[in-house]
């Protein structure tokens, strides 16, 4: 089964590629074109449960991709398929897309997940819809999607003060799609859309826990910005990306979600990320994972400045 983009793909502010939510997005939405996905059917309804993706090469927004899918297994409780994204002939990114039959776990269930954390409220909460309606756009206007308060959460140290713990730092935000999705495209859509935000400002969470983006508001003192010999951001791109859907149908990405990033990694010029996404009820709707390349400047170029 071959696919392709229909509209030409998004290529955000200052970035070299194709925003990598958006190969993640279309190579999810061309799987589940080829699994049961009608309530009628025989086979039941199979809905995407785990997503496993390598960036393998930058995409040109300018180009359409092919999108090869390969059906590997289809089983009575799980299908699995892999996706290969194309252009000028070379993979520029593969995915293993797996599926569960709705309903294949039974009646009796082994349950448990995380609530949200503490002092969470959603937007708006008993401020009126006009505060629940305000948002910022993500990459400027043209961006598909807004989000409000972003927040980076600092331990405390036993005396009260902000911590330099790294891996207990936690990045927080509210997101959701501008305006309305389709109806015409159902569950779908929605899946394909927290596909597409769930990689937005993700392995940029390396970077705002040791203060690499100095554009970014200050969010405690002392933090060595500005300061001769603080280390500076030489490059960063993601290696792959991992998403575990917890449940789908309570999907809507028009409606606010919580996003929750932190990092408990970094090393070797890698850094680990992981990002949880809440419903606005407390509901975990997805857990991601991703690994990639966070460079600083060296004091003289190497040969290992490229990919």
């Amino acid at each position: 089964d071959i696919f392709t983009n229909a509209r030409p793909q998004w290529l955000p502010p200052g970035a070299r590629g194709i925003f990598g939510g958006a190969v993640i997005a279309q190579s999810l939405a061309a799987a589940q074109r080829t699994v049961p996905t009608d309530s009628s059917s025989s086979e039941g309804v199979f809905l995407v449960h785990s997503c496993h993706c390598y960036f393998l090469l930058a995409g040109d927004a300018a180009i359409p991709l092919l999108f090869h899918v390969e059906r590997v297994r289809d089983g009575r409780s799980f299908a699995t398929r892999t996706v290969q994204a194309r252009q000028k002939g070379r993979c520029v990114f593969t995915a293993t897309i797996s599926f569960v039959r709705e309903g294949a776990g039974g009646r009796k269930l082994v349950t448990h997940a995380p609530a949200l954390p503490p002092g969470v409220v959603p937007p708006g909460a008993g401020q009126g819809q006009d505060a629940a309606d305000a948002g910022e756009p993500v990459w400027g206007e043209s961006g598909p999607f807004e989000t409000t308060g972003t927040e980076v959460v600092w331990p405390e140290e036993e005396d009260g003060t902000a911590g330099k713990k790294e891996d207990q730092v936690r990045c927080r935000s509210w997101v959701r799609a501008r305006g309305k999705v389709s109806e015409a495209g159902g569950l779908a859509a929605h899946l394909n859309a927290l596909a597409y935000v769930s990689d937005a400002g993700f392995i940029g969470t390396v970077a705002r826990v040791h203060r690499l983006m100095p554009r970014l508001k200050a969010t405690r003192d002392g933090d060595g910005e500005g300061k001769e010999g603080h280390p500076v951001l030489g490059m960063m791109v993601s290696l792959d990306h991992s998403i575990y859907f917890h449940a789908p149908r309570r999907v809507k990405v028009d409606e606010w979600m919580f996003s929750e990033m932190e990092t408990p990694w970094a090393g070797d010029g890698r850094g680990l990320v992981t990002r949880r996404i809440f419903a606005a009820d407390g509901t975990l709707l997805a857990t991601c994972v991703q690994e990639g390349v966070v460079r600083l400047q060296q004091d003289k170029q190497s040969g290992n400045a490229k990919l």
